[in-house]
This record gives C-alpha cells, structure tokens and sequence, in this order.
C-alpha cells in the first residue's frame, strides 16, 4: 500500500481541559500524547504551546520542551511549530523558530475566524517565510481562502519557497471555507495549476474530520491530519480518549482506502526533508 504522512494536531489554541480532560496542556502531557499518537502511526506533529492557564503561549522555552521530548520519545517524528494568531502578540510568533523545528505552520493571507480576524499581512508573512527559509524550515502553507494560494506562488516567486511547498487545506471553520466536497476540488485544482508540484493535505474542522480526511484519500493526498486541535470528539456522546485514539481511526481510514501510514523515514522522503 502507498505510504501517506498521519499529521497530529495535539493542542491548538482553542481547546481547553473542560471541553476535553485529554487535550494535552503542560509539555509534559504534550510529549507523552505525541507519543501515544506516534505509536498509533502519526509521523508528524503540529505543536501549539499554551501558558499554565491553558491560554496560548509564544514562550521559546515551552516550545523547546516539547521538542527535545519528542526527538527522545519519537526517533524521526516530523516536529512543526504554530506560527497561527489566536491569543498571541503578533510579534512573538515567529520567536521559536530559532529552534530550527522540521517545519513550521505558515498562513499567507488573513481570514475572518468566528471571534477575531485572523490577521497575515504581507509584511509579516513575508518575514515569517524568510525566518524560516534562512533556518532551512519546511513551512506548511495554511490555506482557508482560494487567494491564499497565490500568496504561496508569489512568495515562490520570491524565492522564499522551493517549487514543491506542502499546502494544507482548512475546511470547516465557520466564515472561511466550509467543508465542501466541490470546493475542495476547486482548490486542489487551483493548486496544481499555480504551484504544480506542491504536496497537500486537508483539515477538516470538528465534526467534518472524518469526511475531509476520506476527500483527501480518495484524491491521492500526500498527508492527512487528525488531533485534538481540530476535534474533541469520537461522535455526539463521546469525547475522544487521546489523540492517539483519533490516530487510530486515521490508520483505519488509510487502510480502507488502501493506504497505510508512513514511517518516520518515508514521511520525510515524502515532504522533502532530510
């Protein structure tokens, strides 16, 4: 079977221990859950940090933590910091990139997210993009909007990505782009002709997890994601367990499709890292 990248979202901003006791907080519970989730077949992990009031965190220290934690626990597991907004200064977003992660989250245009405006100027992406092109950091392009794709090619043009950037498609966060079969297509489409050679992959928000990870199998997607960033639950009575959990019913998918979760070593053969 093909080998497809399982990207873990362990943490994200939003959600707290009293929507769901599992969502990993301290950088010990995050270690420990991208372990559980690395034994269940993850290769790659999305890392948010969060102060001890579970409120977002900029803090390097943090960041650090979580990383020499998982380089011990998971030999070869893909580390990728947050550059996202919400809850942060601006200023600090970029501030743990000099700890030179595998990859790093990159949004290339601002968006209207349900409580805030997620805001990504031009200036600050592009400073973003050439923090991590000077440190040799793999960005992941998030897009929630068609124009976003764009801002991937010009900064191409610009020679702050390569021509094979690995783009992440987010569906389902209310007032971006909803989670649509069609629409999902007319990206997909959009990206192969602007950015031809680009590897991508495709979050679904909530309750459209499942759904959105079956669209990007079925259409020979080079990574999915799952985690408790983006969904808390199993179905409408159960929490989700772990993010290990959530990482099962992924492998599960893959399999069906006739995929299977790739290896540290194949994950990174696959988004272009050494």
């Amino acid at each position: 079977m093909k080998p497809i990248v399982v990207a873990v979202a362990i943490t994200g901003s939003v959600p707290r221990k009293k929507d769901n006791p599992a969502v990993p907080i301290t950088p010990s519970e995050q270690i420990e859950s991208t372990h559980q989730a690395f034994e269940a077949g993850a290769t790659l992990v999305h890392i948010h940090v969060r102060n001890d009031d579970e409120s977002s965190s900029s803090d390097p220290a943090r960041f650090a933590q979580v990383q020499e934690g998982v380089r011990k626990h998971c030999p070869g597991m893909i580390i990728q910091f947050s550059t996202g907004g919400r809850g942060r200064d601006p200023s600090q977003r970029g501030s743990a990139l000099y700890l030179t992660p595998d990859m790093a989250s990159l949004s290339t245009g601002s968006v209207n997210f349900p409580t805030i405006v997620y805001e990504n100027s031009t200036v600050f992406v592009t400073d973003l993009a050439k923090q991590m092109h000077d440190r040799s950091i793999r960005p992941e392009i998030e897009i929630f909007d068609l124009s976003h794709i764009h801002g991937a090619r010009r900064l191409i043009d610009q020679q702050l990505l390569d021509e094979r950037p690995h783009v992440q498609f987010v569906l389902g966060v209310k007032n971006a782009m909803p989670a649509d079969e069609k629409l999902l297509d007319i990206m997909r489409d959009e990206l192969h002709r602007v950015i031809p050679h680009a590897t991508w992959t495709a979050a679904g928000i909530g309750i459209h997890q499942n759904i959105v990870m079956d669209w990007a199998l079925a259409r020979g997607a080079q990574s999915i994601r799952t985690g408790l960033e983006d969904n808390i639950r199993i179905g409408k009575t159960r929490l989700a367990a772990s993010n290990a959990e959530l990482v099962k019913i992924a492998a599960e998918r893959c399999v069906a499709h006739g995929r299977r979760p790739a290896t540290p070593a194949e994950a990174r053969e696959i988004l272009g890292l050494a």
